[in-house]
């Protein structure tokens, strides 16, 4: 290892950071609005039984990667299987953080906007209607977006810059803490309401009849991507892991804590949209049309909608910190004095590249390429495209480039994993997996029916 590499200075340190990165603005933004389109409990429980089965292997896989390889996703590939042509699974991370965070800044900026909205009193007093107009004035003013973008980059910059030790991991561990505390507030206070007990039961509840093959392939897509899995984020991050961190536990902890997440985010949204005969399948405005409305219409709203966003802004930076790291760890090389110079300039080439995507709800909203606005086709090929081929290249190089001797041995370093569950979690790596991700891909580029066909 480089005598420059750094370390997470504790173990919950790193857990907090590495479930920061899988919570973020999927497990918040995305799955209440997929849920509620998908049916609610049955989306819930099917996306429950991905995630365990699916996710957390590939998961630990990526931990595994990462900590033997001890440094950045490119060299670690190059490392592990040396003159061969797999280091272009960490080339594909490194872009596709890029990309992913130049449009994911953007809804970060819409949270810093709706923020200074509500602290200044304009979200409050208007009907649904009324909140979806506002919020489509909001997003299409092109200066305020742009400068919300910067705001919510330079914040990202800010921490990532000072270090894995003193900025990620020191953020993470105040952030996600306050996130959780938050969310139980909310969940008990929206259990309170009136008629609360039928969006408890439309998430807890499976209703099987609305199951459907674009619900699963959903809920499947859903358990990979908010778990960051498929752009070696988590290969950089358990780089940073010393040999005693237990990467089983660590991995389940990080599931664990992103379906609580997921179903506090349930809680704390469908009882409110329940109890004022709201619509659950009002996509992806649905947080930021409905709840201004549910809050409105609350004791003490006003606390309560500024506690939301202040926890959204936090769940969406969180994320964002990993999206960063991956590049600035590829570029500096474990050089620590390069490390604020870099973060600031790969913080401002984000930006720049984010501009189109933040004005295609405005100014660029008539530019459209392949049909969809700059936002929504970069959301897709990142999405559909290179995060389920980052995910499916990162099971086939698990399962036949690394040694199995060899991960049987990183994988015990710290646990007491036995050959029994080892050669299950490789079966599933090997098989299972890549299968699975194959269908959500083929289905996400509309080719599954043809297939079935």
């Amino acid at each position: 290892m480089s005598q420059q590499q750094e370390q997470w200075k504790s173990k919950i340190g790193f857990i907090f950071a590495a479930a920061g990165s899988a919570i973020g603005l999927g497990a918040i933004w995305k799955f209440p609005y997929v849920a509620g389109t998908g049916g609610g409990g049955a989306f819930f429980l099917v996306f429950l039984l991905f995630t365990l089965l699916l996710g957390w292997p590939l998961l630990i896989g990526e931990f595994t990667v990462g900590r033997k390889g001890q440094t950045d996703a490119i060299s670690t590939y190059r490392k592990l299987a040396p003159n061969t042509n797999w280091a272009i699974i960490g080339k594909i991370g490194v872009f596709t953080n890029f990309l992913l965070l130049s449009f994911y800044s953007v809804v970060g900026g819409w949270i810093v906007l709706y923020l200074v909205e509500a602290l200044t009193g304009r979200l409050s007093g208007l009907s649904q209607e009324a909140y979806g107009q506002r919020f489509g004035e909001v997003i299409s003013n092109p200066t305020s977006t742009l400068l919300a973008q910067l705001i919510f980059i330079l914040l990202t910059v800010i921490v990532v810059a000072q270090g894995v030790q003193k900025g990620i991991e020191k953020a993470s561990k105040i952030m996600m803490p306050a996130l959780f505390i938050l969310f139980v507030i909310l969940v008990i206070r929206s259990l309170t309401l009136d008629g609360a007990m039928e969006g408890v039961k439309f998430i807890l509840v499976p209703d099987f009849t609305k199951l459907s093959s674009e619900t699963i392939s959903f809920a499947l897509g859903q358990a990979f991507f908010t778990l960051s899995i498929g752009a070696s984020v988590m290969v950089t991050y358990a780089s940073y892991l010393p040999k005693t961190q237990n990467l089983p536990k660590s991995a389940l902890s990080i599931i664990v804590m992103n379906i609580a997440i997921a179903l506090l985010a349930g809680l704390a949204i469908f009882p409110g949209v329940f109890a004022f005969g709201l619509e659950p399948n009002a996509g992806p405005v649905l947080i930021f049309t409905v709840l201004p409305v549910v809050f409105d219409q609350l004791p003490f709203g006003f606390f309560f909608l500024i506690s939301f966003l202040i926890l959204f802004l936090f769940a969406a930076l969180t994320s964002a910190f990993s999206m960063i790291e991956i590049i600035v760890a590829t570029l500096t090389k474990n050089d620590q004095k390069k490390r604020k110079k870099y973060t600031w300039i790969i913080g401002l080439l984000i930006f720049i590249v984010g501009v189109p995507s933040c004005l295609s709800y405005g100014v660029m909203a008539d530019y459209k390429i392949f049909d969809r606005i700059f936002f929504d086709l970069i959301d897709y090929l990142v999405s559909n495209i290179l995060l389920p081929l980052g995910a499916l290249l990162i099971s086939i190089f698990i399962s036949y480039k690394v040694p199995k001797n060899e991960l049987f041995e990183e994988i015990r370093q710290g646990s007491s994993i036995g050959k029994v569950a080892f050669a299950l979690w490789l079966f599933i790596i090997k098989y299972i997996t890549p299968i699975a991700i194959i269908v959500v891909f083929l289905d996400a580029i509309g080719l599954l029916d043809w297939f079935i066909r």
